[in-house]
């Protein structure tokens, strides 16, 4: 009988030795990617002195993506921004699950009942990744742009997903990112981060009061999947004098169980 041809994801010679399968010029290319992609519109003089490499060299790589679609130039300012084609290759992420079209009408509910920002995020590389958001109607908000990156610790979302990992992966996180302080509030003891994570467990939401920005609260519980994973995290944002602490108990038990119905159409029941 023909055996069926094993499928692979990689050369076993490149798994043994990852350093054969970098490629130099495609990892500037990215590079060039993800800088653009931080800025609204860079010229090519800044992009070269952020990557510490010379215009030429630069130059032919934004050309290069240009071609592809994934950059575009403003003629006009000669600054350089995110194409049509990167977008289309973000949103090839947001396909992988139907996270984001279930969580959309959630967000919206959430955003009516609280009158804050709805965000959902996501864990990626030990920090937390925005994917979407709801904006309060109010002239002051909290704003996170999808494809934000936030530290764990100095997070409502990350926190929330923190608590909700195995201990090894917490003092595997720990072990290798640094606690950096923002506000005089921020978390950067791992003895009180751990005991936090404890509470979040047992409470079903974290709170964070004023730990990344001044004057700004979030509050966030885990969205869990079919499995009972800590798929992603929920929140609402909003400045301090909204997001009081006479009313965040109340604001607590909304987002989590706003939490808990994304997490039921996911398939997830709670035990």
């Amino acid at each position: 009988m023909e055996q069926k041809k094993r499928l692979r994801g990689r050369p076993k010679a490149f798994a043994e030795k990852p350093e054969q399968s970098r490629i130099q010029a495609l990892d500037r290319a990215l590079d060039v990617l993800d800088v653009v992609a931080a800025g609204n519109g860079l010229t090519l003089s800044e992009i070269a002195s952020t990557l510490e490499q010379s215009p030429a060299t630069i130059y032919r790589v934004l050309s290069t993506l240009a071609a592809r679609g994934h950059l575009e130039i403003d003629p006009s300012s000669q600054e350089w921004h995110i194409g049509a084609a990167a977008f289309r290759t973000g949103n090839a992420f947001l396909r992988r699950t139907g996270l984001i079209e279930r969580a959309r009408p959630v967000m919206r509910a959430l955003m009516q009942e609280t009158g804050e920002t709805a965000n959902i995020g996501v864990e990626s590389q030990g920090q937390v990744l925005f994917l979407s958001q709801v904006e309060t109607h109010e002239a002051i908000r909290a704003f996170f742009p999808p494809g934000t990156l936030s530290p764990m610790h100095a997070s409502g979302i990350g926190k929330a997903l923190l608590a909700h990992q195995s201990d090894a992966d917490i003092t595997r996180h720990l072990a290798h990112t640094e606690l950096t302080r923002f506000t005089p509030s921020t978390i950067c003891d791992p003895n009180a981060l751990q005991e936090e994570l404890a509470r979040i467990r047992k409470q079903g939401y974290s709170f964070d009061n004023e730990e990344k920005s001044p004057g700004m609260r979030c509050v966030a519980a885990p969205i869990f999947n079919a499995y009972g994973e800590a798929v992603a995290g929920l929140s609402v944002s909003g400045p301090t004098a909204r997001l009081s602490l006479r009313s965040i108990q109340e604001i607590c038990q909304i987002v989590r169980l706003r939490a808990r119905d994304l997490s039921e159409s996911l398939g997830y029941r709670a035990p």
